[in-house]
């Protein structure tokens, strides 16, 4: 497994209750989540390196 990076986030409460409920919502850790959605983000941007896929990914049948 590639080695994870650790740092601290602070969050608005508020973004962070909504979070957790969507992670609920979705099966995965608050963690996992924030993760799942940076790698969204950075997949729409373009700013990944080319054919580099995450872990959690699931292919995305959503319009761009």
């Amino acid at each position: 497994m590639a080695e994870r990076k650790a740092f601290l986030l602070r969050l608005d409460p508020a973004v962070h209750a909504a979070l957790e409920r969507w992670a609920a919502d979705e099966l995965r850790s608050l963690n996992g989540q924030i993760e799942f959605l940076l790698r969204e983000a950075v997949q729409r941007r373009g700013r990944g390196a080319a054919g580099q896929r995450g872990r959690q990914d699931p292919p995305t049948d959503r319009p761009e």
